[in-house]
């Protein structure tokens, strides 16, 4: 590659052997000989003056003098001129393009300075491209262009390039220093020609140095003109050999790192190596592109799903994890399912609300019998919704009774503001990770079931359900109820992150609405995130219009009948309603019509009957005989026992109060489970009794031998609350005076040591109770008056309520049909006890 192979340029032109290439043998272009311009050569062509060459613009390539680089032609103008070049035996110019997106260059798209080349070998191929073998031979620069078409000529001036004196001490030095440095980087250089090593030690001449080592060092073809532009050699050498500390200092660094890596590559090179020979045989097998197929098609559905831009951001991060991993690794499905997942849920995609209040009444109405109240409320919050689209939604929480409708509520709601509906159950969820998820480090994790929910529905503004609310539990994993506060709060569910995801979701267009049975159960912090609406109990008349405009026609089609062949009298389900189910709800209700279709539908197929007409007759003989009668006339009819009203999860029920004396030392004993709460209800209600013995005719030591036992039947089940005060102290005033109360009589209301009826809760459930057992008047507290106002008055028609503040009201009313005072409560006492 070193300047000195000048025989090649004094031999003579010959063709070769070869199709279509041309050797050039002429004089050295080191000097050029004058010719008349004008004056057709040898070849045809004119002659060109000494001072003007043809010039070939070239791309990404810089010739240096003294060097022999291949150069291939495919533009046509640099093809007529190199052929010129050949034919007229004269050297061409070498020019390198400012910018390579230029097809046609012109002067000012050219660098000024460039390479006198000699063409040493000129070839056309047999499929129709140039090349050309040159040998650069001194620098020039370009005065002015004389020609552009059909070839251009430039018209230059030759850079005379005068040896350095090696003799001088610092050029000496620096000249070998550059040789060493040189070796040094083809010593570190990966796949550098040997020769190339004793190339640059042979070398004697500084200027052919620095442009040897110009051509092979790896910097940016802008610099290596820029080594060519410099004509001083003293600079030239400083400037390479700086270039080229840099080259070695980039090729060190890269050492070093391929030593710290070897070790941890060898084996992910080995992997690739199989997983390319896998991939070969995949291809063979026609599976090769599987892989990236699932890849480009993540990618489109991630551009296509509408995530948020840090979202996106993360989508992508693992997609590119996924196409790095090799294709039986364990993570891939963990990625891919993940993938999938942020793929398929809803970030941008919303259902459009249908607000028609006048279309949302009459779908509540259509749904629901009765629940007045809930249907206003539900009004009202669309109603905001229709003025305010962007406002924030607020959480509900359906308290009531089981059976009452709470769920299909829910469906409701969703049905009239044209919304989808998920529900998700949390009775008896006790770990944290249900709500927010798992880490994906676990094996096999899952997203909450919020996510879960949003996912199914595929919008991200659903009527979102969360039932069972009072049965969270809490276990050892945290507290979901604690999780579920940020999922209900308006103020941060925007930003809700479920660990699965581990990015935000935007929960606030979900409408929440939780249900449960006792709000006590509740925890309280998450009860403050919901606005409560109350759901009482069914009346017997609304049982009656549900069970008839609903539950029979749902339990006709679920046997496959039609009202023709079996009908169910309003007489048939008052009976069922009366004497076979006691509840707040009408599922029993539901399940007893079921019987009744099933047993119809049994006897049709058989063909024993073509239709059948249920009447209360035909229930006695399908469900058998009555599961509840009415028992107070039988229960009450002695002194001792009051009826009192009790609050329960079901609903309301009566609650019989017995008590009774024997000898003793003034003890009292409780019995049927009583909770501490109605413990000291009693032990009032005893003492206050005990206050008033010379009203109720009592001897002052009577308490001082006798005991007293109270007792509350279903003893099996638990009982509490302050709520049956009165009922206690109206029986013991019974047993202390003889006196019977009334049957159809029943009270509730906590009592204080100073004989004051103090407010209770369960108002409309306990009255529902009465009515269903069969009381005709009940005696409240006077503070509750107002919750009775707000019970329908056709839901308490048939009730008689009185209300008292004082005990000794209640007791007036209970013994209003007996005319025995209590100062004969004595000679009573001892006709009471000859009569038993």
């Amino acid at each position: 590659m070193r300047e000195g192979s000048d025989g090649m340029a004094q031999q003579r032109r010959k063709k070769s052997g070869k199709s279509g290439e041309t050797r050039v043998e002429g004089p050295s272009a080191q000097d050029p000989s004058p010719a008349t311009n004008g004056t057709p050569a040898a070849g045809g062509a004119p002659e060109l003056p000494a001072d003007q060459v043809h010039i070939v613009p070239v791309r990404n390539m810089v010739l240096f003098p003294g060097v022999v680089l291949p150069l291939m032609i495919g533009r046509e103008r640099s093809i007529l001129a190199i052929q010129e070049a050949v034919q007229s035996e004269r050297p061409i110019g070498l020019l390198l393009q400012r910018k390579d997106s230029i097809e046609e260059p012109g002067p000012d798209d050219l660098y000024q300075v460039g390479t006198l080349a000699e063409v040493v070998r000129y070839m056309e191929t047999p499929d129709g491209s140039h090349h050309a073998v040159c040998q650069g031979k001194r620098r020039f620069r370009v005065l002015e262009f004389v020609q552009q078409q059909p070839v251009p000529i430039a018209r230059v001036e030759f850079v005379d390039e005068p040896e350095l004196d090696t003799s001088d001490t610092k050029v000496h030095a620096r000249f070998v220093a550059l040789k060493q440095q040189a070796q040094e980087v083809l010593a570190m250089a990966p796949g550098a020609p040997e020769d190339l090593a004793q190339a640059v030690q042979g070398i004697s001449s500084p200027s052919s140095l620095t442009d040897l080592i110009a051509t092979f060092m790896d910097v940016p073809v802008e610099e290596r003109q820029e080594v060519l532009e410099t004509f001083d050699v003293r600079k030239r050498l400083k400037m390479v050999a700086d270039k080229l500390g840099h080259v070695a200092e980039v090729l060190r660094l890269s050492a070093k790192i391929r030593q710290e890596t070897q070790q941890t590559l060898e084996k992910a090179q080995r992997e690739y190596y199989l997983r390319e020979q896998l991939r070969a045989i995949q291809n063979e097998l026609g599976e090769g592109d599987e892989k990236a197929n699932e890849v480009a098609e993540l990618t489109a559905k991630i551009s296509k799903a509408g995530m948020p831009a840090d979202v996106e951001a993360e989508a992508l991060k693992e997609l590119r994890r996924l196409e790095r991993m090799p294709e039986g690794a364990a993570e891939g499905s963990i990625v891919r399912s993940y993938l999938e997942l942020m793929t398929e849920l809803p970030w941008s995609k919303s259902s459009t609300d249908r607000i028609d209040l006048k279309r949302a009444r009459r779908i509540l109405n259509q749904d629901h019998f009765g629940l007045e109240e809930v249907k206003q409320r539900i009004l009202e919050f669309l109603a905001i919704r229709k003025l305010r689209p962007d406002g924030k939604n607020p959480s509900l929480l359906l308290v009531g009774p089981p059976g009452v409708g709470k769920t299909s509520l829910g469906k409701s709601i969703a049905r009239a503001m044209g919304r989808e509906f998920v529900r998700v159950s949390l009775g008896g969820v006790h770990d944290e990770s249900e709500v927010r998820g798992h880490r994906r480090t676990y094996v096999g994790a899952l997203p909450g079931n919020v996510i879960q929910g949003i996912r199914r529905v595929a919008v991200n503004n659903p009527v979102f359900m969360l039932d069972e609310m009072d049965k969270l539990g809490r276990g050892m994993h945290g507290d979901p109820s604690s999780a579920l506060l940020e999922v209900l709060d308006p103020e941060q569910n925007s930003t809700f992150r479920d660990n699965y995801l581990g990015v935000t979701f935007d929960l606030h267009q979900a409408l929440f609405i939780g249900t449960a049975n006792v709000l006590e159960g509740v925890p309280g912090p998450l009860r403050d995130r919901f606005e409560v609406i109350q759901l009482p109990g069914y009346t017997e008349a609304e049982k009656l219009q549900i069970g008839h405009r609903y539950l029979v026609r749902r339990q006709l089609e679920n046997t496959g009948l039609d009202e023709s062949q079996c009908e169910v009298t309003e007489e048939a389900l008052l009976e069922i309603i009366r004497h076979y189910t006691r509840e707040a709800g009408v599922r029993g209700l539901e399940r007893k019509i079921g019987s009744i279709c099933r047993h119809a539908a049994t006897k049709i197929v058989e063909g024993s009957r073509r239709s059948m007409k249920v009447r209360a007759k035909q229930v006695r003989e399908i469900l058998g005989p009555h599961r509840f009668e009415s028992e107070i006339a039988t229960r009450t009819c002695l002194p001792g026992v009051a009826t009192g009203l009790a609050w329960t999860p079901v609903g309301g029920e009566i609650l019989f109060i017995e008590a009774t004396t024997m000898p003793g030392k003034g003890g009292l004993t409780l019995t049927g489970q009583l909770g501490d709460v109605m413990k000291e209800s009693a032990r009032t209600a005893m003492s206050l009794a005990q206050s008033h013995w010379r009203e109720l005719g009592l001897e002052a030591d009577y308490f001082q031998h006798t005991d007293v036992h109270l007792h509350i039947p279903a003893g099996a089940i638990p009982k509490d609350g302050p709520s049956a005060g009165v009922a206690m102290y109206t029986a013991l005033i019974s047993l202390f005076t003889a006196r019977v109360v009334r049957s159809d009589l029943a009270m509730t209301g906590e009592i204080s040591l100073r004989g004051l009826v103090l407010p209770v809760g369960g108002i409309k459930e306990k009255l529902l109770g009465a009515l269903a057992a069969g009381i005709k008047t009940v005696v409240l507290p006077k503070r509750n008056q107002p919750d009775v106002e707000e019970i329908e008055e056709k839901a308490r028609k048939g009730l008689q309520i009185r209300y008292v503040d004082r005990v000794d009201q209640a007791v007036q009313i209970a013994f209003e049909h007996d005319e025995c005072p209590p100062g004969k409560a004595k000679s009573r006492r001892r006709a009471t006890r000859t009569k038993s």
